[in-house]
Parts: structure tokens; C-alpha cells; sequence
């Protein structure tokens, strides 16, 4: 059973993660031949001042 953990900075809309979870169950169905009923897909969103980039954080950064 494939299992995918995507982390994301929050802020994206339903939609969004609808698409991520609908795209990454269809990629790992083509390259290991998994029933995509078997596939899970696990978002986790982190805040914003909790993601770091180049030392400072994507809120500060204004994403």
C-alpha cells in the first residue's frame, strides 16, 4: 500500500489539496502499479512561521 506525506505551507485553499491528493494518487498508480484504491495521501499543513527558508521564516518572508 503506497502512502504519500505531503507537507505544505499552509494557506492553500480545498481545492488545491483535492488536486495534490487526486495527482499524486494517479502518479504513484503509473509508476509502481498500485490499485489507487490502496494509495493514501497524507497532507499536513505547517504554519507559516513555522517553515524555514534561508535561515528565515516563510512569514517573514511574506508567503
Amino acid at each position: 500500500m503506497p502512502f504519500a506525506q505531503i507537507y505544505l505551507i499552509e494557506g492553500r485553499t480545498t481545492e488545491q489539496k483535492r488536486a495534490v491528493i487526486e495527482k499524486v494518487t494517479q502518479a504513484l498508480t503509473e509508476a509502481v502499479g498500485a490499485p489507487k484504491e490502496n494509495v493514501r495521501v497524507w497532507i499536513t499543513e505547517v504554519p507559516k512561521e513555522n517553515w524555514g527558508i534561508a535561515g528565515v521564516s516563510a512569514k517573514d518572508l511574506g508567503r
